[in-house]
This record gives C-alpha cells, sequence and structure tokens, in this order.
C-alpha cells in the first residue's frame, strides 16, 4: 500500500489503519508534521510534531500528544496547563506527510495564552502582534 494507491482511489475506498502508518514518510527524525485545527470553527491553532508513538497514543486515547524537539519527549497537550486537545478526526494529506488534527480545544492553544499560535501577523514590511493573550502564561 501506498499513498499513491490512496490518491488514485474511488470515494469510500478502505485500507487497513496498521498499513497506512506504516508507510508515512516520517522525516530523518522520525517525525511527521501535525496541524491542529478547531473541528467547528475552522480555525488554525498549531502547528507541532509526531513521532510514532505520539500518533499512536492520540488515536488510541482520543487526547493529542505531541513529540516535544526541545524537551525530547511525548509532550500530552495542557498536561501542566490543563488546556487539552480533545481528537475529534484525525487526518492525512495526500502523500502522507502532514497530519491534520480535527481538535475540540480547551482553554488556548498557545502557551503564551492566546487562542492559537498564529499571532504575528505579516503586514508588507512588519509583523504585528494581532491577538492578546487570554490568559497569563507561565
Amino acid at each position: 500500500m501506498s499513498f499513491l494507491d490512496l490518491e488514485r482511489a474511488p470515494l469510500g475506498r478502505r485500507k487497513p489503519l496498521r498499513d497506512v502508518l506504516q508507510n508515512i514518510p516520517w522525516n530523518d527524525q522520525g517525525l511527521i508534521a501535525a496541524i491542529a485545527q478547531q473541528h467547528d470553527s475552522g480555525e488554525v491553532m498549531m502547528l507541532a510534531w509526531m513521532n510514532r508513538a505520539a500518533l499512536d497514543e492520540t488515536l488510541r486515547s482520543g487526547q493529542v500528544c505531541y513529540w516535544s524537539r526541545s524537551r525530547r519527549r511525548l509532550w500530552r497537550k495542557g498536561e501542566t496547563s490543563g488546556h487539552v486537545q480533545r481528537l475529534v478526526e484525525a487526518r492525512l494529506d495526500c502523500d502522507g506527510d502532514a497530519v491534520l488534527l480535527l481538535v475540540e480545544q480547551q482553554g488556548p492553544a498557545c502557551h503564551t495564552g492566546r487562542p492559537n499560535c498564529f499571532y504575528n501577523a505579516i503586514r508588507g514590511d512588519e509583523v504585528v502582534v494581532i491577538t492578546a493573550p487570554e490568559v497569563s502564561h507561565e
């Protein structure tokens, strides 16, 4: 099974998850980009990274888990802040190198206390902070 097989597949075609996960083109660090999006509003919350263990845990538990590149360990979203992400649905992109996580976000998604991590708008030759924190961050 390759992602090309899925690309050519008709609507409704099913493939075993284990086969698809075995064919994800993990990067050199064994990671895949993961985009978290609020399931009902469509707001893009954040981008993080997942390894196979983080993806497996997320799919099994329904609580989103990432790989922290700075801490070099699994990072369960909200484990210290309480601002957890509950998985509603996971989707792989066409060539399997990114995963979209449709989530129910509880509290702000960004460690800065902002609702999402994309608060720095590029406007002409400036970067403008366009969102204030909802809560103070630690």
